[in-house]
């Protein structure tokens, strides 16, 4: 793992990112509840997803779920740009402060449907999803720069797979199955 997002991981308060019961198991290396059937992921995992996204900063990268924030902070340490969507408003306004309280202005929040992605800024250099939808979403393929990548979870709920997608053309992509995990489902509407 790069030794900037191994730093970053060490430096990154998780506690700012919980709140009531949760926040006193911060260190923990496990996904934690963050209220509305949503989770914060495990800090490993986090890391883990950016080093294999390979953000840097000429990236502008969209995120589908902004959950807690903390993957949002990863990635707006690393990119340039990122433009961040949450379906749940509660937690994309809790997630804005805490970011913004940070430090951190090269955010854009969206409340709404990230399966749908958000066309209207696409092309992007990197996507990160961070819910699992039960197969990959054709919309965020779409909006995904030729050469682009894409680190995503995905499957039914009893066996999901994280991995690389890569934009090889407009009409093609490889995938690279990186780990066996368990996410929270990707709602659409």
């Amino acid at each position: 793992m790069d030794k900037a997002v191994i730093d970053f991981l060490r430096s990154l308060d998780r506690s700012l990112f919980l709140e009531g019961p949760s926040k006193r198991f911060a260190d923990y290396d496990g996904p934690l509840p963050i209220g509305f059937n949503q989770t914060i992921s495990q800090p490993s995992l986090v890391a883990y997803m950016t080093d294999a996204l390979e953000v840097d900063k000429t990236h502008k990268v969209l995120e589908i779920g902004t959950g807690s924030g903390y993957q949002t902070a990863f990635l707006a340490h690393f990119a340039k740009e990122v433009i961040t969507i949450e379906r749940i408003k509660e937690l994309s306004v809790t997630a804005q402060e805490r970011l913004h309280d940070l430090g951190y202005h090269n955010i854009t929040n969206i409340i709404g449907d990230g399966a749908k992605g958000w066309a209207e800024l696409a092309p992007y250099d990197r996507i990160m999803v961070t819910a699992a939808p039960a197969e990959i979403p054709p919309l965020l393929v779409e909006q995904l720069r030729v050469g682009g990548k894409m680190v995503i979870p995905y499957g039914e709920r009893t066996y999901q797979q994280l991995v690389l997608v890569k934009k090889v053309s407009d009409d093609s992509i490889s995938k690279t199955k990186l780990l066996d995990v368990a996410f929270v489902p990707l709602i659409s509407d």
